[in-house]
């Protein structure tokens, strides 16, 4: 028997249930379910709507089918519509007529958007955490590269060598925006809208600041329509964690290109690669690439959201069932990328001769020709001008680059020092750049931000 029957003459129809049914989505939401109704109990009890037994009959009635839940022995029946339904279908039979009260002053519009917010509290919450963790691992890399440096690259193109634990660094500066996002959302989130009933309150002496406070919400909702309306937090969550799909995708494309014989610059531990079912000699970089491929997943279930959002009038539409599968799939697909990255940068290893091999061409030194004629009074147009036509010289005939700088006037042996192995990147010594002494202050400075992350999550 579903909740609504009695305004029915007849059952609804196997095609209805059939589709409309979210059971075997929702029903991950069981716990918060039962965290909101025991809440709503206890209102039910302060408010005078159940007696101080019946509060304990109901109460004892929902621990149990948590127990039930937990075990695995909780029976599902055809008529459950939601995880909603079905809890209370439970606690009806062992409570028996008590049971019944439950639902008062409660709609399912509220209930749902309750379940949801305290979902999304805590497992955003979890992911601030996995996203700090994988600072971490960044963090610790960083520190243990020591003086290793790579080539910089735009386009693709080697640009400028930089210290590989700025590179790093990089990484790990874009996911701490990300756990700032999180946080933020989580705060703007945590506002209990159990109360709003189906749109427009209730007549019951119900005290929905009371049942905020008893559930760890920070307030209670203001409008009750847009209370059981309100998506915006998935929303949110949704772009939070695409925007990490996104920053894990860049790191995977790194990870892939730099494993490659091609750049040979990092190894992956057999632990977290994969082989080849055809050919004995490949060592794939699984995990790299579908953090690259699941971003486009979490772009999709964050554009989906949105298209099904824009449309609707107010206040709760069927429509917002299709709140919870994006949301429970991103949140599974970025937990699974960030544990999976963390256990491969932690135990991958650099080989920091090849990097350092190709930083160490010449072209790579180019800007640094170009700013030591700025420094001797060469207008930067000129200089460039001067440097580019030196660099096509040494490719087109073959020549070094150095050759070609010792000959030309402006330039000659003093300048070749600024070709020399290592020289460039020991040349940025602007703030946040990518020299020794820039990074040595920014690896202080990630530590103690990371520091201060991971003390305020965890609370």
């Amino acid at each position: 028997m579903t909740l609504w029957s009695g305004r029915f003459a007849e059952g609804p129809s196997e095609e209805l249930l059939a589709f409309t049914v979210s059971l075997p989505v929702d029903r991950r939401l069981a716990e918060d379910d039962l965290t909101g109704s025991r809440a709503h109990v206890r209102g039910l009890g302060r408010a005078g709507l159940l007696d101080d037994a019946e509060v304990k009959i109901v109460l004892a009635a929902l621990d149990r089918v948590g127990e039930e839940l937990a075990a695995g022995t909780f029976a599902f029946q055809p008529g459950d519509e939601d995880v909603h339904t079905a809890i209370e279908r439970r606690v009806t039979e062992i409570a028996g007529t008590v049971g019944a009260k439950l639902h008062a002053g409660r709609s399912r519009n509220d209930q749902v958007a309750t379940d949801l917010r305290l979902y999304a509290k805590r497992e955003l919450w979890s992911l601030a955490h996995l996203v700090t963790a994988l600072r971490r691992v960044l963090q610790d890399r960083a520190e243990a590269a020591g003086d290793a440096y790579l080539p910089g690259y735009t386009h693709l193109q080697r640009a400028q060598p930089v210290l590989l634990a700025h590179h790093l660094l990089a990484h790990s500066w874009a996911l701490a925006r990300d756990v700032d996002r999180l946080v933020s959302t989580v705060h703007r989130l945590d506002v209990s809208p159990l109360g709003a009933g189906a749109l427009a309150g209730s007549s019951l002496a119900l005290d929905p600041d009371a049942v905020a406070e008893d559930l760890g919400f920070a307030g209670r909702f203001e409008n009750s329509l847009d209370a059981v309306s309100d998506r915006d937090f998935v929303a949110e969550a949704l772009f939070d964690l695409a925007l990490v799909g996104v920053h894990l995708s860049r790191l995977g494309e790194e990870l892939a290109l730099w494993s490659t014989e091609e750049f040979g610059f990092v190894q992956l531990a057999d632990a977290y690669a994969t082989g080849s079912s055809m050919l004995p000699q490949k060592k794939n970089p699984d995990i790299a690439e579908l953090a690259r491929g699941k971003a486009g997943r979490m772009i999709g279930n964050l554009a989906g959201l949105l298209a099904t959002l824009k449309g609707l009038p107010l206040a709760y539409n069927r429509d917002l069932q299709e709140d919870k599968e994006p949301l429970f799939d991103s949140v599974d697909q970025v937990r699974g990328a960030l544990r999976a990255l963390a256990g491969l940068m932690r135990t991958a290893t650099f080989d920091t001769d090849r990097m350092r091999a190709a930083a160490d061409a010449e072209s790579s030194a180019a800007v640094d020709l170009t700013e030591w004629l700025v420094v001797h009074g060469t207008p930067f147009r000129d200089a460039h001008s001067v440097v580019g036509g030196l660099v096509r010289d040494s490719f087109e005939r073959h020549v070094p680059l150095s050759e070609l700088v010792a000959a030309h006037p402006a330039l000659g042996e003093a300048a070749l020092g600024l070709l020399e192995p290592g020289a460039a990147v020991a040349r940025r010594t602007t703030p946040g750049g990518a020299g020794p002494a820039p990074v040595a202050e920014q690896l202080a400075r990630h530590r103690a931000q990371l520091i201060l992350d991971e003390e305020r999550l965890g609370g």
